[in-house]
């Protein structure tokens, strides 16, 4: 963090009483408040709430970046003492130009995908008046590319995920701005890349004094990466204060209820049910009086309701916490509710519900997965953890048959040989593998309604008909927490949770022994988050489903997860029960991935490069590349064992002992605050 902002000069970025709306139909929906906030030079400020509350907006309106539809209907936003507004299209071009920019969530939407790397970053350079050239490879190794001037010459798609992240950073600080406005930037990258590209922010920012605006619903994020935090709701204020103050010991209800939303501290679903925020936010343009929290806060009285609530500063807390409300939280040592109803951890009884042996695919001369094997009993869940290109997608492929596994490979179901197509497979089996994606909009078909949706699910899975199907379809729309009214809407008048729920009551349509989870939850914000992650547990419980849960969420695996697997480069690096694999000892990969979680105590262990391409396999550890602990040729030279010992099993050539020497904490919190 820099030293603390410069209160004496002029703001990077102020907004005064900003009012913002979308006109639909000809009618304002307001969707911004009021909005006051400061960000002095060179401070990091995060913006923090669920999806919905305006937090993008305020970036858009800052940079008059606004859609079509919306419009600013008061108040000012001043970028380093100028008005925004004011500004002709010229004046607007050469703030845009020179002191302010922004870092979206998707960096392949914000890379052209027909220019090359060079290209776009020497335009950027050309848009200041400067030449790129050498200038523009020197940025790429500034933001730690290695081999800036191949980077250079490709194009997006044969960059990663995290190397196009890099590059969009480095066109956004070719300019030296005053200004960093960063828009869910680690949003679907892994755990490594993820703490590579806020290592990267945290160090350019001290060494340029760029003022950042950070929004994000990764509230662990939001602590390392931020001086101060405003927790936005319904395009209001609600509460504001340093970051480690205000997270620590939250004074607004709501921000207390987003806290309590994540699985913090090793938490599992053996202890018990996270919390979530009932009901809903209110729907653009709609202006409750009163408190715009009361109608969702169990605090909340007659007087919140009529009565907009004051600015309450606590006297005795530091960092100048402020939060709007008629009955903060003054508890000292808060502590979220107790949730009901806890969830046993399952134990492994009887014969695996899904089983696989030594499954492999190649896709011509790359090996995507190399001889797996993993077992999953009745009610249990597997998570797979890995990062980006480690094969855990490809492995979900292979269990449900969407990809043929390499002759040799054994897949199984209660005990019978499954075929390696789905279109072989017999109907039954197919039904009793599911499937919940991360991304519902590419799984729901948007022109037809939810009743059609799942009940088509009922027909061709269960074999349901009449009075039957609808019988079963109101059963399993109550399931997953949805109401009748939501039966005749179309996936595009849902939010993301709610689209998500259709779709996880679409895979449980036939009664399926097993449901493979592919980031079921990684784009969703921690409120709806929590209330997917109860639903899965509920429906685990009272039907015995089994999981595979693919997460780059480490403290969401371990919430739901009675095992693990860490796979690297299409191989199986650790498997086992998921505290022996959290707890330790680790392999060095885990323990890798483990300190990358914000949050987690004690330094970081740090990779070299990205994953190496799985066309060059290596003929000794998969590792050994990035390994921070090799020990010698052997990594290089001989493929490690997979060594079991009490049903933890962990593939690397240092003893056991050993890697319980760990150089992270072995009792780590795994928390994503």
């Amino acid at each position: 963090m820099s030293p603390g902002p410069d209160m004496s000069g002029v703001a990077a970025l102020e907004l005064r009483n900003l009012q913002v709306a979308y006109r639909t139909r000809g009618r304002d929906q307001m969707v911004l408040r009021g909005l006051s906030l400061r960000i002095e030079c060179g401070e990091s400020y995060g913006l923090v709430g669920e999806s919905g509350c305006g937090k993008s907006t305020v970036a858009l309106a800052a940079l008059r970046a606004l859609p079509r539809s919306g419009v600013v209907t008061g108040g000012q936003t001043l970028i380093n003492g100028q008005d925004v507004a004011a500004l002709d299209r010229e004046g607007l071009r050469r703030l845009r130009a020179h002191a302010v920019s922004m870092v979206y969530q998707d960096a392949s939407r914000a890379l052209n995908p027909s220019l090359t790397i060079g290209r776009q970053l020497n335009e950027a350079f050309e848009a200041i008046g400067q030449r790129g050239g050498p200038a523009a490879e020197a940025m790429l190794e500034q933001v730690q590319i290695a081999g800036p001037r191949r980077v250079m010459e490709a194009y997006p798609h044969q960059l990663s995920g995290g190397m196009q992240q890099r590059v969009v950073i480095a066109m956004a600080l070719v300019k030296d701005p005053a200004l960093l406005v960063l828009d869910e930037p680690t949003t679907g990258l892994d755990a490594t890349v993820e703490a590579e590209v806020l290592d990267l922010i945290a160090t350019l920012r001290r060494a340029t004094g760029t003022a950042v605006l950070f929004i994000s619903h990764n509230l662990g994020v939001i602590e390392r990466m931020c001086d101060r935090v405003g927790v936005l709701y319904a395009g209001t204020l609600v509460e504001e204060g340093d970051a480690a103050t205000l997270l620590a010991r939250p004074a607004h209800p709501y921000t207390a209820r987003l806290l309590g939303c994540l699985p913090v501290a090793g938490r599992r679903k053996s202890d018990g049910r996270l919390e979530s925020i009932p009901g809903f936010l209110p729907p653009p343009g709609a202006l409750p009086p009163g408190c715009v929290f009361a109608p969702r806060c169990d605090r909340a009285d007659d007087l919140c309701r009529r009565v907009d609530p004051p600015a309450w500063r606590p006297a005795s807390r530091d960092g100048g916490q402020m939060a709007f409300c008629h009955h903060p939280i003054t508890t000292v040592g808060f502590t979220h509710s107790a949730m009901a109803r806890p969830a046993p951890l399952a134990a492994a009884q009887g014969l695996p519900v899904l089983r696989a042996d030594r499954v492999s695919k190649s896709f011509g001369p790359l090996r995507a997965v190399t001889d797996v094997s993993l077992t999953l009993h009745a009610g249990q869940t597997l998570g797979l953890v890995g990062e980006s290109g480690s094969g855990k997608t490809t492995l979900a492929k292979l269990l449900l048959g969407l990809v043929t596994p390499d002759a040799g490979s054994f897949i199984e179901l209660d005990g019978r040989p499954l075929a390696g197509a789905a279109r072989a497979r017999a109907r039954a089996d197919r039904k009793a593998l599911q499937v919940v994606f991360q991304n519902p909009d590419s799984a729901l078909n948007r022109s037809h309604t939810v009743r059609h949706l799942v009940a088509r699910s009922l027909s061709k899975l269960a074999g349901l008909r009449g009075q039957g199907l609808e019988q079963r379809l109101d059963a399993l729309i109550a399931a997953v927490r949805l109401t009748g009214a939501h039966l005749g809407m179309r996936p595009r008048q849902l939010s993301g949770g709610l689209k998500q729920r259709v779709a996880i009551a679409r895979a449980f349509a036939g009664d399926p022994r097993v449901v493979i989870c592919d980031e079921p939850t990684s784009a969703l914000d921690v409120s709806v988050q929590a209330s997917i992650l109860n639903l899965l547990v509920d429906l685990q419980q009272n039907a015995a489903v089994s999981y595979v849960f693919i997460s780059h969420d480490l403290g969401v695996v371990r919430y739901l997860s009675d095992r693990i697997a860490v796979l690297y480069l299409g191989r199986t690096m650790e498997i086992g029960p998921a505290e022996a694999v959290f707890d330790g000892p680790h392999h060095p990969y885990t323990e890798a991935l483990l300190s990358a979680v914000p949050g987690t105590p004690g330094p970081r262990v740090r990779l070299q490069g990205d994953i190496p391409s799985p066309l060059a396999p290596m003929p000794g550890c998969a590792f050994s590349t990035r390994c921070p602990r090799k020990i010698g040729s052997i990594c290089d030279e001989e493929p490690p064992p997979l060594v079991e010992q009490d049903d933890h099993a962990i593939r690397c050539h240092i003893p056991r002992h050993a890697l319980g020497r760990s150089t992270t904490p072995a009792k780590a919190s795994w928390s994503t605050v």
